[in-house]
């Protein structure tokens, strides 16, 4: 199957892209189409902020730019799916962000959606967008955990303190299904998922499923 699937961290950090790239593993297959999980190198090592996200943009829509030849579809892989409307404008590809199929995915998984983020100044940013979405009827809370992007590395606190929010989320919030709010927690999905019970959304697999359908289907 021609052209490429190209998911985009918008930042800097590769082991950010190295964690994406294992967990859309599942999605590939001999057939088609193939993935492959890119670093924005001009982006900051984490997006952590509205300045971060929006910073971004530009760098992203050139190196877009550059593979519109090669691509079959385009995933932003970062819960602020920053560039997503310009890189739509601009490509004549599917455009997919991760926040946006993340939620979507849940909506279909659960009644009440909660958002694990990573720092509390994510979540007035995740708020924003979810009012855009026209989601929050259905949205039960968004928690953070108090934990930088490259901080994500430490993978025992990390699940330690994403176990305990999404247990507050579920408990407290009465989420019945949980986003992860940030693409470097992409590893994370199932040991989360087992401890909670609850369905656990992996945004940026629910963003490359959608787009390998799409792209399956365009070809059909």
């Amino acid at each position: 199957m021609a052209g490429t699937i190209f998911v985009i961290n918008p930042n800097s950090t590769e082991a950010v892209t190295a964690g994406i790239d294992k967990a859309v593993e599942p999605l590939r297959s001999a057939d088609g189409p193939k993935i492959a999980c890119l670093t924005l190198t001009e982006g900051p090592p984490g997006i952590q902020s509205q300045r971060d996200a929006d910073g971004v943009v530009g760098p992203l829509l050139k190196r877009a730019a550059g593979l519109e030849n090669e691509a079959a579809a385009f995933i932003v892989a970062c819960f602020s799916d920053p560039g997503m409307h310009a890189l739509r404008e601009q490509s004549r590809h599917p455009v997919l962000g991760i926040a946006e199929s993340g939620v979507f995915q849940a909506l279909t998984l659960g009644q009440r959606f909660g958002v694990i983020a990573i720092l509390p100044s994510s979540i007035q940013r995740h708020l924003r967008y979810f009012g855009a979405m026209g989601v929050m009827g259905r949205f039960a809370g968004d928690l953070s955990i108090g934990m930088g992007v490259t901080e994500l590395s430490d993978a025992e606190k990390t699940l330690e303190r994403m176990t305990a929010t999404g247990k507050t989320l579920r408990d407290t919030h009465h989420a019945d299904v949980i986003v992860m709010g940030c693409a470097g927690m992409a590893r994370f999905r199932r040991p989360l998922e087992e401890a909670l019970g609850v369905p656990v959304v992996e945004p940026t697999q629910a963003a490359t499923a959608m787009a390998v359908g799409r792209v399956r289907l365009a070809a059909a």
